[in-house]
């Protein structure tokens, strides 16, 4: 095999997995930015903080998701180019996408510092939570140009042919991110502070290291270089990376709804066992979303090239390799449901029963998730947002939303847990519905 795999090759399993093992490795370790925060937190400051961590999170994903929506809408575009041979072209669409990010990224910085304690009292925020859900929130968003450029720089390594150079710039990052959390948290006993300076600072190699590298003459299909900005393919990039947008948007609102139930039939121990479930989400999910990322550039390329024969390869490879993975996930979570909650919140009886319990219902979710987030990606690379962005939508904040609210009326806190396999199953019927009808236009079937 190659060791320097192209755009252009024919994919077998082997050299799937191999291209896209760097950027499932990638999101595995920005996933692990959130959950070192939650164990330092949890085990060192104590399950109040611990909420409140939790409970602006989706506030602080929110702001950092416009970089994915840059990011993989921006990478179509370009990968597009780059499958039509207009290397020129490509290399002016991704330097705009940049330029983009670090505008953007100071813009939302600010709003998000200026506005964080009424947001922190409209998530619901307890006094006892508020000082905090402040503290945290404002720090970690101070980083938010750095987060976006990190989202984005994981999407461009892979059209630019480097994905093993931007999982060496994440691992350091993560790894970065762990030794000061145990350094500011575990050690000098900063609190929230620690954690979510510890974020800031990591995600600062994850943005930064990449920016220098694109600035200065490479060896990859992609530089950045000085070009005027043109409405057109930004507003193509941003519409097409929109689903990836309202995905994050969705998880988030989602995420507050979730918090509001909770709170609602089990108070604080519900926030923090719900807290728990998202930090191994994380991991689980970023190894679908890993895969995505990281196979659409692939599909981008033979769309752009018209080549059919290898986009039916790509979609019956994907499908397969995420149903797979869906089940191991699947088998790991409930065979890790009590030991992982151990390792967050075993100093506390109650709350450890609780959030086992809740794993273990949750952890079905994962059996389709993977298709769903295939489903989704594999329409943005394509450069259809619109199905992207209906899939998300429906998937995350329409699907979630009723079933949270509903199935506890039914069910009690057991629907809470139960709802986001009930959404995915609905989901991925949506999701087999669009590739259908889809077939004729894009012959991937």
């Amino acid at each position: 095999m190659k060791t320097n795999i192209q755009l252009s090759d024919h994919f077998t399993y082997n050299k799937l997995l191999h291209f896209t093992f760097p950027t499932v490795i990638m999101m595995v370790f920005t996933s692990i930015y959130g959950v070192v925060d939650g164990f330092f937190v949890s085990n060192f400051a104590g399950k109040t903080a611990f909420a409140s961590v939790n409970l602006v999170m989706p506030f602080v994903m929110i702001l950092g998701g416009m970089g994915f929506m840059i990011g993989t809408g921006g990478t179509a575009l370009v990968s597009l180019m780059l499958g039509q041979d207009n290397r020129e072209t490509a290399n002016r669409y991704f330097s705009m996408m940049i330029y983009l990010t670090l505008g953007l990224g100071i813009l939302l910085s600010a709003a998000g510092i200026i506005f964080m304690r009424p947001v922190a009292a409209f998530l619901g925020a307890t006094p006892e939570m508020m000082a905090d859900c402040i503290l945290y929130g404002q720090i970690v968003i101070g980083f938010t140009t750095a987060f976006m450029l990190q989202n984005v720089f994981q999407s461009f390594f892979i059209a630019a042919e480097r994905p093993k150079l931007g999982l060496v710039v994440t691992v350091a990052a993560g790894i970065v991110n762990m030794f000061l959390d145990a350094l500011f948290v575990g050690v000098f006993r900063w609190g929230v502070a620690g954690a979510a300076l510890a974020t800031g600072l990591s995600q600062c190699i994850g943005g930064i290291l990449p920016l220098i590298y694109f600035l200065r003459p490479n060896t990859s299909l992609l530089r950045l270089t000085w070009t005027r900005p043109e409405l057109k393919p930004l507003l193509q990039a941003c519409a097409n990376g929109s689903s990836e947008l309202m995905n994050n948007i969705s998880s988030s609102i989602v995420s507050m709804i979730y918090n509001f139930q909770l709170l609602k039939y089990v108070g604080e121990n519900g926030v923090s066992a719900y807290g728990v479930l998202m930090y191994v989400q994380f991991i689980f999910i970023a190894i679908f979303i890993g895969y995505s990322i990281g196979s659409a550039p692939v599909i981008s390329y033979h769309y752009g090239a018209a080549n059919h024969t290898e986009l039916k390869n790509m979609l019956k490879k994907s499908v397969t390799l995420s149903s797979g993975a869906g089940i191991i996930l699947t088998l790991s979570a409930l065979l890790l449901a009590a030991p992982l909650a151990k390792v967050f919140v075993g100093y506390d009886v109650e709350l450890f029963e609780l959030t086992s319990h809740a794993f273990r219902l949750f952890a079905f979710s994962f059996l389709l998730a993977g298709l769903n987030i295939f489903a989704s990606s594999f329409f943005t690379a394509l450069n259809n947002g619109a199905v992207s962005a209906a899939i998300s939508f429906m998937r995350t904040l329409i699907f979630q939303t009723a079933s949270v609210l509903l199935l506890p009326i039914f069910f009690g806190v057991d629907g809470i847990w139960w709802a986001i396999t009930v959404a995915e199953v609905c989901a991925c019927i949506l999701s087999a519905a669009f590739l259908f009808a889809k077939r004729g236009k894009y012959h991937y079937i």
